[in-house]
């Protein structure tokens, strides 16, 4: 899987996408946009599957405070000549928002790829704390 970074085109020369892992791709999909998730054929280099970065995507933020953190999209905020913000919902209806740049689309009803422990939800230290000692309590 690979995030679209830029679209670009050089003069006299094919359409291409540069994603996150430093790979272009040459004549893509005119309905891939930057911020889509692409899914690659690493045997061939070809695009086999796409998804939208829109509302209703589920995504993985992958920077700032709220690094490892699952949810659906919820709202979009664009501001011009500033950071785009978006707003997640995680799996206990907490909502969180993150810059643009730090969210990756990981599926549209279903995740492409295995959550983490937890399933991406971010707890409280105190809420950590109690399942600590509830599960030490059962162990014994």
């Amino acid at each position: 899987m690979g995030k679209g970074l830029k679209k670009h085109q050089k003069r006299l020369s094919a359409p291409s996408h540069w994603l996150l892992d430093k790979l272009t791709i040459r004549y893509p999909d005119p309905l891939i946009k930057v911020n889509d998730t692409v899914k690659i054929d690493l045997a061939t280099g070809k695009i086999t599957d796409f998804i939208k970065f829109d509302t209703g995507a589920i995504a993985m933020v992958t920077g700032g405070r709220n690094m490892g953190r699952v949810g659906v999209i919820t709202h979009r905020e664009r501001h011009d000549g500033g950071f785009n913000i978006i707003h997640v919902k995680d799996a206990i209806d907490n909502t969180f928002a993150t810059r643009e740049s730090n969210v990756f689309v990981i599926g549209s009803e279903k995740p492409w790829i295995s959550l983490p422990k937890g399933k991406g939800v971010k707890l409280t230290i105190a809420e950590e704390r109690d399942r600590r000692r509830a599960h030490a309590i059962a162990g014994q």
